[in-house]
């Protein structure tokens, strides 16, 4: 009888560990972050030239080294509530620091001192779930 009380309570014992055990990894896991590119307004469309017209690919080459992926990246836009912008662009990466670290590229700063030259634009990370 007091066999089956330590195997019982070895198997209590052994959910114990194992529930905390996947709480800690998960607990451990870093949350997605979105980049989202805003543009509202084109101000100076020959200006915006400026940035080569590139294909998905050649953007994605950017940030694919950093784990990035495009959401979005379009002009075809239906507003539901106010006025929707001219281009948004949503970029999905594992991390913040990812995230992060593509904005601190050279070429990246480039493209965005363009942008904030030709447009009325923001540019943010979100943190995903």
């Amino acid at each position: 009888m007091k066999t089956q009380y330590a195997v019982a309570l070895a198997m209590l014992a052994g959910i114990g560990f194992g529930g905390a055990a996947i709480q800690g990894l998960h607990a451990q896991a870093k949350p997605p972050a979105i980049v989202v590119i805003d543009i509202s307004e084109i101000t100076d469309p020959e200006g915006l030239k400026a940035v080569p017209q590139r294909t998905d690919g050649a953007a994605m080459a950017l940030f694919k080294d950093l784990g990035g992926r495009f959401i979005a990246r379009t002009q075809n836009i239906t507003a539901l509530d106010g006025i929707a912008p001219k281009r948004f662009v949503l970029i999905a990466f594992d991390s913040m620091e990812q995230a992060q670290a593509w904005t601190n590229l050279p070429a990246q700063k480039e493209i965005t001192a363009i942008r904030f030259k030709t447009t009325k634009s923001r540019s943010f990370i979100v943190e995903g779930m």
